[in-house]
């Protein structure tokens, strides 16, 4: 007795990933109020994220700046003032100290212990105080210097008898200015003409200078009479690393007598900077996670409300024939794409009002690492996660209790 072969109903038509795309970008196009408004809150609770820790960043990094400008990365090496007989630093100090790892940049200055006159007819008492130094042309990077008019010494300025004054010796020998393409005045250094080619602003973190001439350490050799040995030498290093160069530079610059060589302790505000960073840095993280908690339950409720709101749809596709399958991977294809779109709109909103309040504030724009792009992941894994379940839900739904809710 042959069995009568078994009744086969239709096989549903496989889908494959660009179908199920098209299906969820149609299921938006067609509810396109709806889904805007979806996409809407969306896009506010990723952009919260994004404004909640951009705005304290960019405010932690103006504040960083600040105390870096106090000097928090700058040490200070000079031979002891007392000893007997008078410690000379290497010529070539500044230049070791530079070899080590984490130094940025080391320059030097040098005493040439000469005395500078207005003009040769002036009384030279008129300028008691104000020393003349050998400089090296790189020394504003390492004290943190700006011009104030004119230019500083260059490779090939430093070669000719030309001058930089401090602020405060330029106000003593009577310069306000340098006006370029006009004659520019000159000093009478140890009967000789120095041109002065510019004017510095004052220096917080050196303010030796401020009361200093500066030469070009070649014609401060030819023309002065100088050894060619500094008195100062600048050094800036990473601030992570400011204790070991210290720990390291007096056997660098002078390796026969490092115990005669004196090196400024970092400044008060590394301590400052370093603590104020910690601090708002926990603060910043505890920011973040309640942002992040409170824009995923705005995406999780919008995902989950858009999706229990199709489960007649659902269940009107499952009594034509779509399996489970299709049903889940359609919707969570519209949630996916729906969640994609609200974070990137939520995203270059958020940067662009961070932006905006932090320019405001003349604050340097920063945006927390990986903010951006956690800001889309995030949208479209909240939004997986949240579509996942009603999705699976609806998918069970029996097509006979679906066609009569209908």
């Amino acid at each position: 007795m042959t069995r009568p072969p078994k009744a086969s109903g239709p096989h549903p038509v496989r889908l494959g990933l660009a179908d199920i795309l098209r299906l969820g970008l149609l299921g938006i196009r067609t509810r396109g109020p709806r889904a805007a408004l979806s996409a809407l809150g969306i896009a506010l609770g990723i952009a919260t994220l994004v404004v909640v820790t951009s705005v304290p960043a960019s405010s932690q990094q103006a504040l960083m700046d600040q105390l870096s400008a106090l000097g928090t990365d700058m040490l200070r090496v000079a031979p002891q003032a007392d000893s007997d007989p008078p410690v000379v630093l290497p010529e070539t100090a500044d230049a070791m100290a530079a070899r080590i790892g984490p130094v940025t940049s080391a320059s030097a200055v040098a005493n040439t212990h000469r005395s500078v006159r207005r003009s040769d007819r002036a009384d030279p008492s008129d300028a008691s105080g104000i020393s003349v130094l050998a400089a090296r042309t790189d020394l504003l990077r390492s004290v943190h210097g700006t011009v104030r008019s004119g230019s500083f010494l260059s490779p090939t300025s430093a070669h000719f008898p030309t001058a930089v004054l401090g602020s405060r010796a330029a106000a003593r020998l009577g310069f306000d200015r340098v006006r370029p393409g006009r004659e520019t005045g000159q000093v009478y250094i140890d009967g000789h003409w120095f041109t002065v080619i510019g004017i510095l602003a004052p220096l917080p973190l050196a303010p030796d200078l401020d009361t200093s001439v500066l030469v070009g350490w070649d014609a401060a050799r030819e023309q002065l009479g100088f050894d060619g040995h500094p008195t100062v030498v600048y050094v800036t290093a990473r601030e992570s690393q400011i204790e070991a160069v210290r720990a390291v530079l007096p056997a660098t610059v002078h390796p026969q007598l490092p115990g005669l060589v004196q090196v400024s302790r970092p400044s008060d505000a590394l301590a400052a900077k370093r603590a104020t960073r910690q601090t708002l840095s926990v603060l910043l993280l505890g920011l973040s996670g309640v942002a992040l908690l409170v824009g995923g339950v705005g995406v999780a409720n919008t995902m989950v409300v858009s999706v229990l709101e199709q489960r007649r749809e659902i269940g009107l596709r499952r009594a034509l024939g779509a399996s489970r399958g299709q049903i889940r991977g359609q919707f969570m294809a519209e949630s996916v794409a729906l969640s994609a779109l609200g974070g990137c709109a939520g995203t270059a909103l958020g940067a662009a009002v961070a932006a905006g309040y932090a320019r405001s504030q003349s604050w340097p724009v920063v945006f927390p690492q990986l903010t951006l792009l956690a800001g889309v992941l995030g949208a479209v894994a909240v939004g997986a996660a949240a579509g996942l379940y009603p999705a699976v839900r609806a998918s069970r739904l029996p097509p006979t209790e679906a066609l009569a809710a209908v």
